[in-house]
């Protein structure tokens, strides 16, 4: 399997991941701990199975950046699920993704990267974008909960965005090496937090939802990052931006085509800008002005 078909099946797979949430009759707490628990199981199995070993002098090294991204995946999911639940799945992966939004606009402060005008363009449109998602809620009890669950995606990029920065920070392992620990970390982390605000809820799980938990579990979490790795390694930058977008793009198409749930045109154009503007500012070939060598 070519390595683009590998990262583009990882993104629809990642794009699915609201159908099944919302099978599931656990809190967005709960979910995102039976998701760390058994992804971050399946990952270490692959890691044994390919004989590969962490790092464990980099972990002692990276520990606090890694105990630090660990709560950003969490919250990230958290958030992410508790939209799911509140708006339509296309409200809330468009708010997910406003997240490329948030680390261009503090990479000069955190990664000491310049903006260029370019980028700056691109800001402006993608919150153009979504003063157009957010500003197209009805006066309702309906309308008041897509706000709702739109704040909560906008919480959920929030933490995405902190977890593509913290990443960056950690030096010196792969993919599936940071992955298997963040998942193990986030895991552990959330049992405390679960059993606080939730109790013991998560035990007494329905027998119709396990079926989705272990879709989650192993196909999006397991899987799907499996695939994402693999994929990635023989890519370039460009090429993973581009394909990127099949996640959104998944929702999209499910949220409209399969569960029919209403989306106006005013929400798809501030998608469009909101995603058109993230791809241009991450696309190097795409420029304001495009010089041409003269022919000779």
């Amino acid at each position: 399997m070519s390595s683009k078909i590998q990262f583009l099946l990882a993104m629809v797979i990642f794009g699915t991941i609201g159908v099944f949430v919302r099978y599931i009759d656990l809190s967005s707490s709960e979910i995102a701990l039976v998701r760390g628990f058994i992804g971050s199981l399946f990952l270490t199995a692959v890691l044994i199975i390919m004989k590969k070993k962490i790092p464990w002098t980099m972990v002692k090294v990276n520990a606090v950046v890694i105990v630090l991204s660990s709560i950003a995946l969490s919250g990230n999911w958290i958030f992410f699920f508790e939209a799911i639940k509140h708006t339509t799945l296309s409200n809330a992966t468009l708010t997910y993704y406003f997240a490329p939004v948030i680390v261009l606009i503090l990479s000069p402060l955190l990664l000491k990267e310049k903006l260029s005008a370019k980028k700056i363009i691109c800001i402006g449109v993608a919150m153009l974008g979504m003063l157009f998602i957010v500003g197209n809620g009805r006066v309702s009890t309906s309308g008041l909960n897509d706000l709702i669950g739109i704040g909560y995606g906008l919480l959920a990029a929030v933490f995405y965005a902190s977890l593509m920065i913290l990443n960056k920070f950690i030096k010196n392992m792969d993919g599936l090496e940071k992955t298997v620990l963040q998942l193990g970390t986030a895991t552990v982390l959330l049992v405390p937090y679960v059993f606080f605000t939730e109790g013991f809820g998560i035990l007494e799980v329905s027998s119709a939802s396990i079926p989705f938990i272990l879709i989650l579990g192993i196909g999006h979490t397991g899987v799907g990052f499996l695939l994402f790795f693999s994929g990635m390694q023989k890519l370039k930058g460009q090429s993973m931006a581009a394909l990127s977008y099949a996640d959104p793009i998944t929702s999209l198409v499910i949220s409209v085509m399969i569960l029919q749930e209403q989306t106006t045109f005013v929400q798809l154009l501030g998608g469009a800008l909101l995603l058109g503007s993230t791809f241009v500012s991450e696309n190097k070939s795409i420029t304001l002005r495009k010089r041409l060598k003269p022919v000779s």
